[in-house]
């Protein structure tokens, strides 16, 4: 489908851009906003599994499980998913009754309902959002301190008296 030419305000001939930033894309980092992505109309219904290798948004309803481990899963306001969603990032305006594995961002909208678990670096839940779960925030694992020297022998004779030695004076 072609789209049509339009004169901004300049009279410059500006082209229509497919990838206009919605306000589900604004979650997603701007390198990710460039990156294809297929919508699911609110009058589709799905049971069975999703995997993929671009970005969703799910305006219809799903019953089963999403595997886009390498990109991002919006559920729109009118979006509802029964079952499990493993996605980079995964933001959340419709209804989800399930799991959610993130390997980065989960972001809960205010007019969200979410039931369920949540696994995932980084998570948001907007004032207003009903949430009913248990979340998992993962983190990078202490580091032990790497200090190879012994502690210092402690020059306290008795407690509270310090030791003090003077060096040897040459004669």
């Amino acid at each position: 489908m072609l789209g049509k030419s339009k004169k901004n305000e300049n009279g410059k001939v500006v082209s229509p851009d497919r990838h206009a930033k919605s306000k589900s894309s604004a979650f997603l980092s701007s390198s990710t906003a460039r990156e294809e992505k297929t919508v699911i109309g609110e009058h589709i219904s799905i049971e069975g599994s999703i995997a993929g290798q671009e970005n969703l948004e799910m305006e219809g309803f799903i019953k089963g499980s999403i595997e886009l481990e390498k990109h991002d899963f919006t559920i729109g306001l009118k979006g509802r998913v029964e079952g499990e969603i493993r996605a980079r990032n995964v933001r959340i305006s419709g209804e989800v009754k399930g799991n959610i594995k993130a390997s980065e961002k989960v972001g809960v909208t205010r007019e969200a309902d979410f039931y369920g678990e949540i696994k995932a670096k980084s998570i948001s839940v907007e004032d207003g959002a009903y949430f009913k779960g248990v979340i998992e925030l993962e983190r990078e694992p202490h580091r032990k301190a790497t200090d190879t020297q012994k502690p210092k022998e402690s020059t306290v004779s008795e407690p509270g008296i310090k030791k003090i030695t003077q060096p040897k004076k040459e004669k």
